[in-house]
């Protein structure tokens, strides 16, 4: 899902893969590792970079912190999560604060939104 822009946003996407927040590292080394679909971290997906990506399951899951809040956020981030559907593919939105305080349901929400149980997640 490229076009000229990648080349632009692959870099950025590169350095936030390396600085993960604390909240994207928890998901992933905790969670989303675990998952039986190849999961992408900061992929560039048209003119955006998504948090992650689960291509098997044509899902986008995003970690909001407190800026997603503000009314120009939550405005882009409708434009983005539109752009995103049209492409087939669903957005998960989850807050920093659900990551830290309600890991367990988080987790659960996921594995519903893509059709799997805890059965399926690699040991």
């Amino acid at each position: 899902m490229k076009n000229e822009r990648s080349n632009i946003l692959r870099p950025i996407s590169q350095t936030l893969r390396k600085n993960m927040t604390p909240e994207e590292k928890h998901l992933w080394y905790d969670f989303l590792k675990k998952l039986p679909f190849t999961v992408r971290r900061q992929m560039v997906i048209e003119d955006y970079i998504v948090d992650f990506y689960i291509a098997g399951a044509k899902t986008v899951i995003e970690i909001d912190g407190k800026q997603h809040s503000m009314k120009e956020h939550k405005l882009s981030d409708e434009i983005r999560d539109k752009r995103l559907l049209e492409l087939g593919i669903n957005v998960l939105r989850y807050s920093n604060y659900s990551i830290n305080h309600n890991f367990n349901s988080v987790c659960s929400d996921i594995m519903k939104k893509i059709g799997i149980s805890v059965f399926d997640l690699k040991k």
